[in-house]
């Protein structure tokens, strides 16, 4: 039997309230995210893929770390740190941004809660924006408080998740929109619920705000879920490069711009805000950007697992650009992956060498995101 205790570097790397749950339930790996331990196996990970896409898995994203604004200027201190225009923005509403710093690099790429008309968490993914965003206020002059609240996420998440979470609050969370959260308690456990997740499928995620109940909450799911096949699981590389999401470190870090992901709908360079990285934003806008990001299809026998570096693209004797994220897709038959290419060569249909691990194969520039391109499952 495996015991909790066998995974871990130190008192360094946190815990998430639902780590000795993920163990019980077959755990077998863990990475760092955020500085805590993150679930990564639980088995074959296209077994994983297949428990998401047709049923439902729950995974422990705690490392999905909360940063707290609030005070009478948190929602223009909110403003100041991303390109995408907040004016509209309601309570009770969720929105995917980008926070960019001086030279408009991209620093996060969280998802944006409003909690009240003053109260903002930054759900995060893998760079240390607390830090920034304290660093920031404290020449800004605004009237706001930062900090790590005690809140630790997980992610309900495939086509069975709404019939799940139907069986856990009843129908009246249904009505909950795409991109919307509310405030509910489940057998006295206090949660956040959003209608959001890192799987392009129907999904939802509960933000636990109370860590000693952690193993309740996670028991209480599973139970609930297991007539609707609901797994526990992990983050599926699989279905987030079939949907074309980013993975920070990978497919985007702080040398990379939002016109070179396709991002700039999230940009708004007309608003009146002065946010960080405007005038660098506009300047790559007129410029054009010198990289764009574009999908790939490999040709080789199926990949055995995602990328652990960055394979060089090369054209002739010219290196070209990278591949950031590639894994074999069983839905599609195909290996696919994500790129980042010299904007001169980024040609849909182009045929280019691709340097893997066992060698040169040849690849097809296509687009992405390789599957449900509008994200109707998730929106559904």
């Amino acid at each position: 039997m495996v015991n909790a205790d066998d995974f871990g570097f130190g008192t360094q790397i946190r815990k998430s309230p639902f780590f000795d749950a993920t163990v019980r339930w077959g755990a077998r790996g863990f990475s760092v995210y955020n500085h805590m331990y993150i679930p990564r196996d639980f088995g074959d990970p296209e077994q994983n893929f297949w428990n998401l896409v047709n049923d439902a898995i729950l995974c422990d994203v705690a490392v999905e770390r909360q940063v707290e604004i609030t005070g009478p200027d948190a929602a223009a201190f909110v403003q100041k740190l991303t390109p995408r225009d907040l004016s509209k923005m309601a309570v009770g509403q969720c929105k995917y941004i980008l926070i960019t710093n001086a030279e408009g690099g991209i620093l996060n790429d969280p998802i944006l809660l409003r909690l009240a008309e003053n109260h903002f968490w930054i759900s995060l993914a893998d760079s240390d924006i607390l830090l920034w965003a304290q660093g920031v206020a404290v020449h800004s002059g605004m009237d706001v408080q930062i900090r790590e609240p005690d809140v630790s996420p997980l992610q309900l998440q495939g086509p069975k998740s709404g019939e799940i979470m139907r069986a856990l609050f009843g129908d009246s969370i249904l009505d909950l929109k795409y991109y919307w959260l509310r405030e509910v308690s489940l057998d006295g456990i206090p949660l956040i619920v959003s209608r959001t997740g890192w799987s392009s499928e129907l999904g939802y995620e509960l933000y636990l705000r109370d860590g000693l109940m952690g193993d309740a909450l996670w028991e209480r799911i599973m139970v609930a879920g297991m007539p609707f096949g609901l797994k526990p699981g992990h983050t599926s590389s699989i279905r987030r490069i079939e949907g074309g999401m980013l993975s920070y470190h990978a497919d985007a870090d702080i040398l990379t711009n939002p016109y070179e992901l396709g991002l700039g709908r999230l940009v708004n360079l007309d608003m009146e805000a002065e946010f960080i990285g405007k005038a660098a934003l506009r300047r790559i806008k007129e410029q054009g950007p010198s990289r764009r990001q574009i999908g790939l299809v490999l040709d080789c026998a199926p990949l055995k697992g995602p990328n652990t570096t960055f394979w060089a693209i090369n054209t002739g004797e010219e290196t070209v650009g990278k591949v950031t994220s590639a894994v074999y897709s069983p839905r599609l038959g195909k290996n696919i992956a994500l790129a980042m290419v010299s904007a001169e060569y980024a040609q849909i249909g182009a045929e280019v060498e691709v340097i893997t691990h066992s060698g040169p194969v040849r690849a097809v520039m296509v687009e992405c995101p390789f599957y449900d391109p509008k994200k109707s499952l998730a929106a559904a």
